[in-house]
C-alpha cells in the first residue's frame, strides 16, 4: 500500500479549516476485553479540564485517558490517550458524546477538532463533540523517529525510482524508528486503538458508542463495531477503506484513483472561463506538469533555504486533490511553480506532511507506516513495490511511483497481525457507510464492500469529486448523516446523492 496516499484527508470544509471473514469476537465485560485481557470494569472519572493554548472561551475541554500499553498485561505499564471535546450546546435535549477519527492513520484527533469544530455546530447542539490522539500519535506517546530536518529531507526524496536508494532510505527510517520509539511499536494497531475506544465509552458515560469516522476513522469505527457490536450506537462511515485488500493492491487502486482525479482536476482548470494558465487543452496542461516534475526531478529548486524536490511537487499535487475546493491552491501554485516560484508547491505539501508553522512536525509521517505495518503481516519487498510502480508509470507519470512506499514494512522491526482486517458487525445498530464517487483516497469501490462485510450497513452515495462527502455543502448528504446522528433514522437502502 502507498504511504503516500494513505493519508489523513479530512472531509470537504474541515480539510480546508484544518489547513490515509468474520473472526472471533467478544465484547468488554467485567474482566475480559475481547477475551485477551481482563480490566478494571469500573469506569475512569476523567478529569477535564483546560486545554493548552487554546482561550476558554471557545469551550474546549481536555483530558487525558489511561489505557494499557498491552491488553494482554492490563495491570501493567499504562499510556495516556489525549481527549478533546466541545459540550453540547443545547443540554436539555443532549444525547451524548459523537467520537470522531478524521483519518490517517497518524493523524491528531485534538488537533483538528479545535480546529474544525465549527463544520459540526448542527451535531454539537445535542452532542458533545469528542476526540482523540490514537496511541502513537502525538499527544498519546506519539512515535517520533526522526528529528525535524531529518523528516523534511526525508520526505523530500521518499520515494525513490532506485531500488537501492529506496532500500537505504525506507532501512534508514525504520531503524530510527526503533531506536526512539521502539517501546511503543508493537502496540499501536487499529485493535487496541478500538479497545481504547471502548475504554473511552465507559469513560464518557455513554451506553453505546456515537461515532463519526472519516476515511481510516472508517477502519477504527468498522473494527470496533466488529469487536463490540451491542456497545455500537449510531455510526457514520465517510470515505470508506476495505481494509481485506492487500498492500500492492490497495496501492494500485489508489494510484488509478489519483490519476482520475488528477485528470478531473485538469479537464475542470481547462473550461474555466477566463482559461487556464497551465494550458489551453488538457493534453498541453498536463505536459506542463509534467515538465516541472521532470526539470525537479533533474534539478531540485529551492524555496527560501529548503529544497524543493520532483516528490515535494508530486506530494504538492496530491494533497489538493483530496478536496475540489483545493484545486484553485494547485492551479495557482503549479503555474507559479513554471515560473520558478516554488513556494504554493511547498505549501501544498507542508499541509501534507503534517509541518508547523514553526518548522516541526506533528508525528503524523512516523506514526502513519507504524499503524499500518502493525495491522498486517503483509510484508512485500521494494523489489515486488517498484513493479507495481513500472506497471503503471504510463497510466500515470506523477503517482506511479509512490507505490515503492509499500514496502516500508519489508523493513519493518516489528511483526503485524490481521485481526483488524477481519469485518462482521452482526448484531450492531444500523451503520451507516458513505462513499464519493470520484474518491482519490479512498476509491469508491471500497465503499460498497466495507458496507457488505459489516453485514448491518447501509450504503449512501455521493456522485462527486474530492475526499470525504459530509461537509461538502451537498444538503441530501448532510442531510441523512444528520437525520441519522440526530434522530436516528437510516437513510433508505441505496440513497444516491447528485
Amino acid at each position: 500500500m502507498s504511504r503516500k496516499f494513505r493519508h489523513i484527508a479530512i472531509a470537504g470544509v474541515v480539510a480546508l479549516a484544518a489547513m490515509g471473514c468474520g473472526a472471533g469476537r467478544t465484547e468488554i465485560s467485567p474482566t475480559r476485553v475481547d477475551g485477551v485481557s481482563t480490566i478494571d470494569p469500573s469506569p475512569q472519572s476523567l478529569k477535564w479540564g483546560a486545554c493548552e493554548g487554546v482561550p476558554s472561551s471557545a469551550g474546549f475541554q481536555c483530558a487525558t485517558l489511561k489505557v494499557p500499553l498491552d491488553y494482554a498485561k492490563p495491570s501493567g505499564e499504562t499510556i495516556g490517550i489525549a481527549l478533546v471535546r466541545r459540550p453540547a450546546t443545547d443540554k436539555k435535549n443532549r444525547i451524548g458524546s459523537l467520537v470522531f477519527n478524521f483519518g490517517g492513520p497518524g493523524g491528531s484527533g485534538v488537533s483538528t477538532l479545535l480546529d474544525a469544530a465549527g463544520a459540526f455546530s448542527t451535531l454539537n447542539k445535542r452532542y458533545d463533540l469528542v476526540s482523540f490522539d490514537p496511541r502513537g500519535v502525538d499527544r498519546s506517546s506519539g512515535i517520533r523517529c526522526l528529528n525535524s530536518a531529518e523528516l523534511e529531507r526525508y520526505l523530500a526524496r521518499e520515494p525513490s525510482s532506485d531500488t537501492v536508494e529506496e532500500t537505504h532510505l525506507l532501512t534508514q527510517f525504520a531503524k530510527a524508528c526503533e531506536q526512539n520509539a521502539g517501546h511503543i511499536l508493537p502496540y499501536v494497531g487499529t485493535l487496541n486503538a478500538a479497545r481504547d475506544m471502548e475504554v473511552m465509552r465507559a469513560a464518557l458515560g455513554d451506553e453505546r458508542l456515537n461515532y463519526l469516522g472519516f476515511s481510516y476513522g472508517t477502519h477504527l469505527g468498522a473494527l470496533y463495531a466488529t469487536q463490540f457490536p451491542k456497545h455500537t450506537g449510531r455510526m457514520v462511515l465517510d470515505s470508506a477503506l476495505d481494509p481485506s485488500v492487500g498492500m500492492l493492491d490497495t496501492a494500485r487502486t489508489q494510484i488509478k484513483g489519483f490519476q482520475k482525479a488528477y485528470e478531473n482536476y485538469l479537464t475542470a482548470c481547462v473550461k474555466q472561463p477566463h482559461g487556464c494558465p497551465l494550458g489551453k487543452t488538457t493534453t498541453k496542461a498536463n505536459a506542463a506538469v509534467l515538465k516541472l516534475i521532470d526539470g525537479l526531478q533533474a534539478h531540485p529548486a529551492k524555496s527560501g533555504d529548503r529544497e524543493v524536490t520532483a516528490t515535494v511537487a508530486r506530494t504538492a499535487v496530491a494533497q489538493a486533490l483530496y478536496s475540489q475546493m483545493a484545486w484553485p491552491l494547485l492551479t495557482e501554485a503549479l503555474d507559479e511553480g513554471i515560473k520558478g516560484n516554488m513556494a504554493g508547491l511547498l505549501a501544498l505539501a507542508d499541509q501534507y506532511g503534517g509541518r508547523q508553522p514553526d518548522g516541526t512536525y506533528s508525528t503524523l509521517q512516523m506514526s502513519l507506516p507504524a499503524i499500518l505495518c502493525a495491522d498486517t503481516t503483509e510484508r512485500p519487498n521494494v523489489e515486488d513495490a517498484e513493479k507495481v510502480a513500472r506497471e503503471l508509470k504510463d497510466q500515470s507519470p506523477i503517482f506511479a511511483i509512490t507505490a515503492a512506499s509499500s514496502a516500508i514494512c519489508s523493513v519493518w522491526p516489528v511483526p503485524g497481525e490481521d485481526t483488524n482486517r477481519h469485518i462482521d458487525a452482526s448484531g450492531a445498530n444500523p451503520i451507516v457507510v458513505v462513499g464519493v464517487t470520484h474518491d482519490p483516497a479512498t476509491p469508491y469501490v471500497w465503499a460498497p464492500r466495507l458496507t457488505q462485510q459489516l453485514r448491518s450497513a447501509v450504503l449512501v452515495t455521493l456522485k462527486g469529486e474530492g475526499h470525504g462527502a459530509y461537509g461538502q455543502n451537498n444538503p441530501c448528504i448532510d442531510n441523512a448523516v444528520n437525520s441519522y446522528l440526530l434522530e436516528g433514522k437510516v437513510p433508505p437502502k441505496g440513497l444516491i446523492c447528485g
